[in-house]
């Protein structure tokens, strides 16, 4: 097996010169570092990492926290944290919390245990002081998709209330009054977070808010489904229904089709999230966007930028949701 000494001897330079092109530290120029790995290519040596990890402080290796390993909304946000960090020779580790307190912190345990330079954590159930703490631990850490006070410069984040009111207000702007709404869990703060920019919209509107058009579902397909049912079970009149993500709008619709109703002339509907199949079903589905790939690319921005030392790399904290407006929203204004 080849040697750091059989790639220094072969392409005629120090070790020092050889190390520093492998770890991509100091200056070497362009002549030298191709004569490098061509020797290292014609030796067929490949660096050990576990050295490399030794000799400069840093495993290369980022940790990723998500809540689950499925579906189109944690899928693109792993996919865009690993193209960035990817082009940057970083590589991911990840592990999932499964919306329970327990897997999230063994999670982190065990993400800080291999070592990791830094924590991309998007973790549901842990508890704000768990997370300041971490977020002051020895390891830097970024969180995506949830804001804590006290460590606001490292969250990436959406503003939930913002969105909930721009679909709620859509509605509401087309002549709809009798206005339902399917909220996610409501332990979870984005959930909370957009069922109060639904009340906030009702009351711009001078609309009361009824418990009998409020449901609490779990944003999947078969508590949209319920929610849906539970609405038309009180037997109030209803035109619209806002959801608060779009599994169970789809749920939801899904149900009234069943019924025999007419989307969205018998019943209006609004999504949330922008996930890529409800742009495909009829009719297609309004929507608030969560750019979740973008907060995605900014997370691996910000461990880039706080533990990598790279400069001039755009980032943000912050990002503003954007309504969606498709087909499945009937206008009783005019």
């Amino acid at each position: 097996m080849a040697t750091i000494y059989d790639v220094s001897n072969l392409a005629r330079v120090s070790l020092a010169t050889v190390s520093r092109v492998i770890n991509d530290t100091g200056k070497v120029s362009d002549k030298t570092r191709q004569k490098v790995h061509e020797a290292m290519e014609q030796l067929g040596y490949r660096p050990n990492t576990i050295a490399q990890s030794l000799a400069s402080n840093r495993s290369n290796s980022v940790g990723v926290l998500v809540s689950q390993l499925d579906g189109p909304f944690y899928g693109p946000m792993m996919r865009e944290i690993e193209s960035v960090l990817r082009a940057a020779n970083k590589h991911v580790i990840i592990a999932a919390g499964h919306s329970d307190a327990i897997q999230e912190q063994e999670a982190v345990e065990f993400l800080v245990s291999r070592g990791c330079d830094a924590l991309i954590v998007d973790a549901e159930m842990l508890a704000n002081e768990y997370l300041v703490a971490l977020g002051k631990g020895k390891t830097p850490v970024v969180f995506i998709n949830r804001h804590v006070e006290g460590i606001d410069d490292r969250c990436v984040h959406m503003d939930n209330l913002q969105g909930g009111y721009l679909a709620s207000r859509h509605v509401l702007e087309r002549g709809h009054r009798q206005v339902g709404y399917i909220s996610g869990p409501l332990f979870k703060q984005d959930a909370r977070e957009r069922l109060a920019g639904y009340i906030q919209a009702l009351a711009e509107f001078g609309v009361p808010f009824d418990p009998d058009f409020f449901h609490e579902g779990d944003f999947q397909e078969e508590s949209g489904a319920d929610g849906m049912a539970k609405l038309l079970q009180s037997g109030k009149p209803l035109t619209a229904v806002v959801c608060a993500n779009d599994h169970m709008a789809s749920g939801a619709i899904a149900l009234c089709l069943e019924r025999g109703m007419r989307v969205p002339e018998d019943m209006s509907f609004v999504g949330f999230d922008n996930i890529p199949f409800p742009k495909y079903i009829s009719p297609k589905l309004t929507t608030v966007s969560n750019p979740i790939q973008a907060m995605g690319k900014m997370a691996a921005n910000w461990v880039l930028q706080q533990v990598y030392d790279a400069k001039d790399i755009p980032f943000a904290h912050r990002f503003a949701p954007e309504l969606i407006v498709r087909e499945s929203v009937t206008d009783l204004s005019v």
